[in-house]
């Protein structure tokens, strides 16, 4: 369950970067890229702490989502997954990482 309610994705991000989830992470083909650290990272090395969804204020196809992570290692941060036309992320490899629920 999540523990906050936000409006818009910036309040999303800043808040949660404030919380310490600091590393911006990103799918790639082949891993997970923590793009401060330079880390890369197998979907098995993280854990999906949380999840929050936003629709578009003008096409409620214009979907994302914040992903709270954190590694193996301690490295927390959030990864943003924009559904529509063009999205840059690796879908299946952010299917792969396993929930803190499961």
């Amino acid at each position: 369950m999540n523990k906050h309610s936000f409006d818009t994705l910036s309040q999303a991000v800043n808040t949660l970067t404030e919380e310490g989830y600091k590393e911006d992470f990103e799918a790639s083909e082949s891993c997970i890229k923590a793009l401060y650290s330079k880390k890369e990272y197998q979907p098995n090395e993280l854990k999906i702490i949380d999840s929050y969804r936003f629709e578009g204020m003008t096409n409620p196809s214009d979907e994302s989502v914040v992903f709270t992570i954190e590694a193996n290692d301690g490295t927390k941060g959030t990864l943003v997954m924009s559904y529509g036309a063009s999205t840059a992320q690796n879908e299946d490899l952010i299917q792969q990482i396993p929930n803190k629920r499961d």
